[in-house]
């Protein structure tokens, strides 16, 4: 499964986390720790917000450790809230439009992890997505089926709210079509001042996710950066984190059960 990276707080360069760490996230692309597959090489994306209201995005089909811009772009780039994310395909295709993260209007989204059956349901899915962003739909991935479903469930006025009816929905709809297979996910979702993540699954073994607060400030990550046991807390399978400042972080139950 794919592994991605979420930072808030004072602007830095996307070096410092992307290349730096011990366990970076460009580690992570070639030697996950914490994933049932060890290589994350079917493209990358990052997202960020700079001086304007609508996010930048960045994505290639190259593994991100085999990018020479992805290292250039790391050094120039400094940002006070980014994503990155590296992936590993779950079956759809290794194109542009498919590697996350995410982005409509002032919102970024990035997933890891699986809907169970997503080849039986994804029709029914697709039928739910509001006709005036049906369009917006590039790829085929269930993640960015996912990130559009908030949007019929009010993501611009309860992103937490949002969350949780657009998994209830998913699982309905697996019920509906007697999907036996696990609903597994961990996301991550921001308008640029608020960040949400969530850690699911509807079996015992949700994706890895964890938070850590630095001086410059809360990275959320699939995995440590480092060996630093105490830099690092392990988000609870079923729970939502809230950040809304620089490691201003609430942690709750994720009412989608």
């Amino acid at each position: 499964m794919c592994r991605w990276l979420t930072y808030s707080g004072r602007p830095i360069y996307l070096e410092k986390l992307l290349f730096e760490p011990e366990n970076s996230l460009i580690q992570q692309s070639l030697h996950a720790r914490k994933a049932r597959v060890a290589t994350n090489g079917d493209g990358f994306g990052l997202g960020w917000y700079g001086e304007r209201e609508m996010p930048g995005t960045y994505h290639e089909t190259l593994p991100a450790w085999n990018d020479r811009n992805l290292k250039s772009l790391s050094h120039q780039l400094q940002a006070s809230l980014f994503f990155a994310h590296v992936r590993a395909s779950t079956g759809t295709a290794t194109s542009r439009a498919n590697c996350h993260p995410f982005t409509h209007g002032r919102w970024l989204f990035m997933h890891n992890g699986q809907i169970g059956g997503y080849d039986r349901i994804r029709r029914a899915l697709e039928q739910l997505i509001p006709d005036e962003l049906y369009h917006c739909r590039q790829g085929t991935t269930d993640s960015e089926l996912f990130f559009y479903l908030l949007f019929h469930h009010g993501l611009d006025d309860d992103p937490a709210a949002a969350l949780a009816a657009t998994t209830r929905t998913v699982l309905e709809i697996m019920a509906a079509h007697d999907v036996a297979e696990p609903f597994r996910m961990t996301a991550s979702l921001s308008d640029g001042k608020r960040t949400f993540a969530v850690r699911f699954a509807t079996d015992p073994e949700p994706p890895s996710l964890y938070y850590g607060c630095e001086p410059d400030g809360l990275i959320i990550v699939s995995e440590p950066l480092d060996q630093i046991a105490d830099h690092w807390h392990r988000v609870p399978a079923g729970h939502l984190l809230t950040v809304e400042g620089p490691c201003r972080v609430a942690l709750s139950p994720f009412g989608a059960s």
